[in-house]
């Protein structure tokens, strides 16, 4: 089989599993609040001083839409909305601490949205530093946020810094106007360029830049030139995302339409142009969708094989513990995962009268938690063993499958072990699907659910 008929085989709907089992596929009967807590601070008791916990803020606030987002934002240009918020994910914190009998250590914390530079520099010194009143900070943590390149400013950048912020990322997606028209992200590269070169002015030692291939009107030429610019300022790290079209779940992505997109081949070949350009450059594919310089911390971990992945998208450190806070936020407890209500509104109202805003959980069975170590080891190091816990639930045709990605080369079997391919990274996603018990027993279609993996 060459490229382009493995890619027509393969290119269906899959998760891109920044958890096992995935979000839609969670057991349906909610957690209570006093077992969640149980769940948590058995976590918090195994992790909190060897490793130190994680925290995740997703702060959802965007003054206008961009039309390709999948997250949970609300657009709006009234900032006196930032206040209540903030009392809102303090409020929630507290709950987290008042269940613990020592400080909580700080490894990770990483602000998303939305557009945390939506808040005020002020407001994020009020946030930040009521996280972090109470907890101990770890002497080897990672900060960081996400910042849009129109207003994220020097004075974000200085008060994020001086709280231990090293770690910045904005998402550029693509520089060619026509693209970014067409996706409501104007933004030119000459902002791109003076924030970036201000992070590196105050200090911050890594800075990422999210890009995206498969948008509509994108080109050969579009990403060519998103790339060589991108070259010029050498960001730490790249995420170089597959555009995920899921307008049933997002109206806004109803704005163009399907024959505005490169279709599934000329997609492919966007992301090969990006890679080959990317490798050109020195950057390294450490992972799915993601590439690094030698120099960052993303790319030692992934020759270290200390290499992670949570709700966060890759990082550096396995915490065990990850506490979501604010509206959305998943949090991950290895042995359960809970996501917070969506609507604004919905998750002030509870967590300021004393109750979690639970939407959505899941407590983790040991067949989770096996397949899930598993899962994790393939998209952290690209590889697994079939040990024989793994292979008592594994169903046949699953087995079989892989033997016919081996002779596609796809990926390598070689006594009770597992590698992925040069050729295979483009489908790890695939890969995992057949680890995926949870996705072959449920009566859930993947099609309405998930984008497609290539």
């Amino acid at each position: 089989m060459n490229v382009e008929e493995l890619i027509r085989k393969y290119n269906v709907p899959a998760p891109r599993y920044t958890s096992y089992p995935t979000v839609p596929l969670w057991e349906q009967d909610l957690i209570r609040e006093q077992h969640w807590m149980h769940i948590v601070n058995r976590a918090f008791e195994e992790s909190n001083q060897e490793k130190g916990i994680s925290l995740y803020i997703h702060l959802p606030f965007c003054e206008s839409l961009c039309t390709y987002c999948g997250c949970n934002t609300r657009i709006t240009k009234n900032h006196k909305v930032e206040e209540g918020y903030i009392d809102a994910v303090l409020a929630e914190w507290r709950m987290y601490l008042n269940q613990w009998n020592e400080k909580p250590v700080i490894r990770e914390l990483h602000l998303g949205g939305g557009t945390p530079t939506f808040f005020s520099p002020s407001n994020l010194q009020r946030l930040i530093g009521g996280l972090l009143n109470g907890a101990i900070v770890h002497p080897a943590h990672e900060f960081g946020f996400e910042g849009h390149p129109n207003n994220t400013t020097e004075e974000h950048l200085q008060v994020l810094y001086d709280y231990g912020f090293r770690r910045v990322s904005f998402g550029i997606q693509d520089l060619d106007p026509k693209v970014q028209k067409a996706i409501h992200r104007m933004q030119p590269f000459e902002n791109v360029e003076s924030v970036t070169k201000a992070a590196r002015k105050i200090g911050y030692t890594s800075v990422n830049f999210d890009l995206i291939y498969g948008l509509p009107f994108q080109t050969v030429d579009s990403i060519t030139n998103t790339i060589d610019r991108v070259g010029e300022l050498m960001p730490e790290r790249i995420a170089f995302y597959s555009y995920a079209h899921v307008p049933w779940i997002k109206p806004g992505q109803r704005g163009y339409s399907e024959a505005d997109l490169p279709d599934n081949e000329n997609k492919r070949r966007l992301y090969e142009l990006g890679k080959e350009k990317l490798t050109h450059l020195g950057y390294t594919d450490i992972g799915m969708d993601h590439f690094a310089l030698p120099a960052d911390e993303l790319f030692k971990a992934a020759e270290n094989r200390t290499l992670h992945r949570n709700f966060m998208g890759y990082t550096i450190f396995n915490t065990d513990l990850l506490i979501g806070l604010g509206t959305s936020a998943i949090s991950d407890a290895k042995y359960g995962y809970l996501q917070n209500e969506k609507v604004v509104e919905k998750y002030k109202e509870k967590v300021l009268n004393g109750q979690l805003a639970i939407i959505k959980s899941h407590a983790m069975t040991d067949e989770d938690l096996l397949i899930k170590r598993h899962i994790l080891s393939l998209l952290c190091t690209g590889e697994f063993c079939f040990e024989p816990d793994l292979l008592s639930v594994l169903e046949k045709g699953a087995l079989d499958q892989f033997q016919v990605m081996q002779k596609e080369g796809l990926i390598t079997l070689e006594g009770d072990k597992l590698q992925i391919t040069q050729l295979g990274k483009a489908f790890i996603r695939n890969i995992a699907m057949l680890l995926d018990l949870r996705l072959k027993r449920s009566k859930v279609s993947a099609k309405p659910v998930f984008s497609k993996s290539i």
